[in-house]
């Protein structure tokens, strides 16, 4: 059996085992997730609120923004509170102040250290204790806590209104003024938060733990990290540290082959464009002009934590508030990438190949029309879902489906996925004469093939999830999408990409291509299908999920260990020839996704991974700094390097502008450094620090956001997103000097005229 059988024997193990295991943990989220109790009454038999008021209520928080407006179990947004934290520590303060004065006739702060201590005993055991009654659907909470709750119900129903006395909190948390005006639904969605809370302190039947394994951090409750995550933890890291030996020791057995000799010329150079390719050449404009936009988005966002209503005085929030700033800054970062590395199949294929399909060019047009209706269509639906104009119903459908990622209405994700489909159909039949073709990169081009399948239909595990989802197996399905989506399959198809990019330009072996690409997505994958656990930690999951994420997650910082090796034989590329010039700022650009790989994803990936360190982690500013240096700094460098290289075949030198790339390359990665060094990480370690000494909900309250060393650090994030912005600038203009250039000289590059 060759080396290569043996490679693709381990991947398709990999992935048959992988994907039996996440399903089978899925199965168990689904039979152990926290029970939607029928009713919810008090000792009295009062009726507090009913499965109905519930549903109903995550639909309204779905409405409203959901993870765009504050956070549920930790996975949201970062100015306003997480609702669950806010929620126990404000039900937790008023039943001690109840307690208080039942016991001792005083108020609670007035008592001493020993009085206060049984009643937090008091408190915790009335709390912790699971009231479900399974057979009749009804939990029932003590006379203390039934009070408790509807203060809250009414507090926040003053907050989400148009109360006065809350403007300034309002302002603090970034929420509009009156952002949900029924006073119906406003009562709905305190229901949705009790439950959601009552589900992080209520111990699970026969356990000791509540149903998000005792998080958030609230030591008032006794909800503080379980043995097991600590466990699993350092597990975690000791696994990981093997996996990089294992994989060190095996790298450095490896016969490395000399890279082959480049020839003179560029082979390329002579290669005509097909008319679908040219095609492709808006595609890429509107990923890049995309961008453009999500860095305006992104810099509005950024300022809404100092003026959470204005932007520089203006009062903003009532057009755009800081829910739609931030869904259009988080969805267009995912359009304008995948424009960019789907305009790279649709150009890559026919090259691939030398076959160019009949009405292949055609199809590429409408499938570009079906992007623009679709960004256009979804941004529209999710500003007037915030603002309240439509029905619960209507907004599901064309709104906002209120999940962080995958946040367009259920039409605009039909029209998605029908786009994707019409996509791998165009690659397949493009590609399609290659897959039987008998060629050194033959096993490459597999990879290429069946990435993009995975690419097509994957997104469809969104869908999975209805109205009326449980929000614990909403979840699950949505890191199907954001995890195995976004950061798998993607990166398995860039990676294929790369290669077969080296490959056509003569500069690595097809035979070094199959082993390596192989290899890697082998080793991707091991960590990176079970990987998506370690977003389930808190989600209502069982504690299994803790102990299958912290191993897998580990892994996946595996390969990233040796990228440097990537990143430097990349390097070298660059100067294998004198006609590689021409690439230079593209092979830049990879070489900067391969440094981000190993920070952004590696360093501060693995930062926030390990169960322990998730645990006070998760929704403070560490959460976006692995995120805008993981998925810009490796999938945007990515996609900005793709289109270089696309963008190359179109025209000579007379129509590029070296000087443009190369200021956009150090201003882009310049930036992002800066915003992440110099404010992310920084308040990060500021929010840490709160929530272990005080609890989770101090370190996403408006005593540590808007304290003045929080809001200065806010402040010094704005020289790297000036400079961040530039870059774009720059890349943008580079783009329409190109494309201006090659409109107006009738020596722009011949199209090939076939059918």
């Amino acid at each position: 059996m060759s080396h290569l059988s043996r490679i693709w024997i381990a991947l398709i193990a990999v992935c048959v085992v992988s994907f039996g295991i996440l399903l089978y943990l899925g199965s168990e989220i689904y039979q152990k997730a926290p029970p939607i109790p029928e009713k919810i009454i008090s000792v009295e038999g009062e009726v507090l609120f009913t499965k109905e008021d519930i549903e109903a209520g995550q639909l309204v928080w779905r409405s409203m923004g959901g993870h765009q407006t504050g956070s549920i179990w930790g996975h949201g947004s970062l100015v306003a509170p997480d609702w669950n934290a806010d929620w126990l520590h404000r039900e937790a303060l008023l039943m001690l102040e109840s307690l208080a004065q039942q016991e001792y006739g005083a108020a609670y702060d007035s008592l001493d250290e020993a009085s206060q201590a049984f009643l937090q005993k008091k408190l915790t055991q009335d709390m912790r204790r699971n009231s479900y009654d399974a057979a009749t659907g009804v939990v029932t909470l003590s006379e203390i806590r039934a009070d408790a709750v509807q203060d809250l119900t009414a507090y926040y129903a003053r907050l989400f209104g148009a109360d006065p006395e809350f403007q300034s909190l309002r302002e603090q948390y970034a929420l509009k003024e009156n952002p949900v005006p029924d006073a119906g639904r406003r009562e709905r969605l305190a229901a949705f938060f009790f439950w959601s809370t009552w589900a992080t302190v209520t111990n699970r039947p026969g356990e000791t733990i509540s149903y998000t394994s005792n998080w958030p951090y609230e030591p008032l409750v006794e909800n503080t990290p379980t043995p097991g995550v600590l466990g699993w933890s350092l597990f975690s890291i000791v696994l990981m540290i093997a996996g990089i030996g294992a994989l060190a020791w095996y790298h450095a057995s490896l016969k490395h082959e000399p890279l082959p000799q480049p020839s003179a010329n560029d082979p390329l150079l002579s290669a005509k464009l097909t008319p679908s390719q040219r095609a492709v050449g808006k595609y890429f404009l509107t990923a890049l002009g995309l961008f453009l936009l999500q860095i305006g988005l992104g810099g509005i966002t950024a300022h809404y934590a100092v003026e959470g209503q204005d932007f520089y005085g203006i009062p903003l929030s009532e057009l755009l508030p800081y829910t739609v700033t931030r869904t259009w800054h988080t969805q267009l970062a995912v359009f304008w990438i995948a424009t960019a590395w789907l305009g790279t199949g649709l150009f890559i294929a026919p090259a691939l190949s030398g076959h160019e399909p009949k009405f292949q060019k055609a199809g590429v047009n409408i499938l570009w029309l079906a992007l623009v209706v679709l960004v256009l269509g979804s941004m529209f639906g999710e500003w007037a879902a915030v603002q309240q104009i439509w029905d619960l119903d209507t907004s599901f459908w064309f709104g906002h489906q209120g999940y962080e990622f995958v946040d367009l209405g259920r039409f605009w994700q039909f029209v998605l996925l029908f786009g994707l489909m019409i996509w791998l159909t165009l690659v397949v039949r493009a590609i399609r004469p290659a897959l039987w073709e008998r060629h050194d990169h033959r096993p490459v081009v597999y990879v290429l093939f069946l990435s993009s399948i995975a690419i097509g239909l994957f997104y469809a595990a969104g869908l999975f999830m209805g109205k009326h989802t449980h929000i614990a197996i909403a979840e699950y399905w949505r890191w199907w999408v954001v995890h195995l989506w976004v950061e798998g399959f993607f990166e398995t198809f860039a990676t294929a990409v790369v290669a077969l990019m080296f490959v056509r330009l003569g500069l690595i072996r097809a035979k070094s291509a199959n082993s390596a690409v192989l290899f890697s997505t082998v080793i991707f994958l091991t960590g990176g299908i079970l990987g998506t656990l370690h977003h389930l930690y808190w989600t209502g999951a069982p504690t299994s999920v803790i102990a299958w994420g912290a191993s897998f997650s580990a892994l996946e910082v595996v390969p990233l260990a040796l990228i440097g090796f990537e990143a430097y034989e990349s390097f070298r590329l660059r100067k294998a020839s004198p006609w590689m010039s021409r690439y230079h700022w593209a092979v830049m650009f990879f070489v900067a996704c391969a440094f981000w790989n190993l920070v952004g994803a590696g360093m501060f990936g693995f930062l926030i991974n390990p169960p322990i360190s998730l645990y006070y982690l998760q929704g403070l500013n560490t959460t976006p700094l692995h995120a805008h240096t993981a998925f810009m700094g490796v999938y945007g460098m990515l996609g900005i390097g793709l289109i270089l290289y696309c963008t190359r075949q179109f025209a000579d030198g007379r129509f590029w502008d070296d000087r443009l790339l190369k200021w956009s390359f150090w201003t882009l990665n310049g930036g992002l450094a800066m915003m992440a060094l110099f404010s992310l990480l920084p308040v990060g370690v500021v929010q840490f620090t709160a929530a272990l000494e005080h609890g989770y909900w101090y370190a996403r309250s408006p005593e540590v956001i808007h304290s003045p060393l929080v809001e200065t650090l806010v402040w010094m994030r704005l020289p790297g997103d000036v400079l961040f912005a530039f870059g774009g600038l720059f890349i943008v203009w580079f783009a329409l000097k190109v494309m201006f250039r090659l409109k107006r000289s009738s020596e722009a590059v011949p199209v090939t005229e076939t059918s």
